[in-house]
């Protein structure tokens, strides 16, 4: 865990303790990630590179090829989670938890359609009952 640019949001113990038990929940076998915490001008560096436009968005995350075991890199932006924690009426905390879980599911592999449709995906809903776990939230 680590932060460019920004100071670290959430304390590490918490963000390996979330990795975790995604990991775990998904019964991922030997795995290797990195969450980093990045300034809205390193995501937009970030997504240019990756997908060709400087967009600013929340979280990122890249599948490694590794043969031997699962690896990936997750960027995540609190800037952003701050501005839709404040949308939506949540701490920022929980929003943070959310993209962290968010991108550690992409590395495993797991998708959502674009736009109002990802909210009732498989992923989202996976994606919350581990935000909830980790938030200490009840269903």
């Amino acid at each position: 865990m680590a932060a460019a640019g920004v100071a670290q949001p959430l304390p590490t113990a918490l963000v390996r303790r979330v990795v975790t038990g995604v990991l775990d929940g998904e019964r991922a076998g030997a795995s290797l990630l990195s969450i980093t915490f990045v300034s809205p001008a390193r995501m937009r560096a970030l997504h240019a590179r990756a997908f060709g436009g400087p967009r600013l968005t929340d979280v990122v995350a890249f599948e490694l090829p590794h043969p031997d075991l699962l690896a990936g890199d997750v960027y995540v932006c609190p800037a952003v989670a701050r501005r839709a924690a404040a949308e939506l009426g949540i701490p920022p905390r929980e929003e943070l938890i959310r993209l962290v879980v968010h991108g550690t599911l992409h590395v495993l592999g797991h998708r959502h359609p674009d736009g109002a449709w990802r909210t009732g995906s498989a992923m989202w809903k996976r994606q919350e009952r581990y935000v909830r776990a980790a938030s200490g939230r009840r269903p």
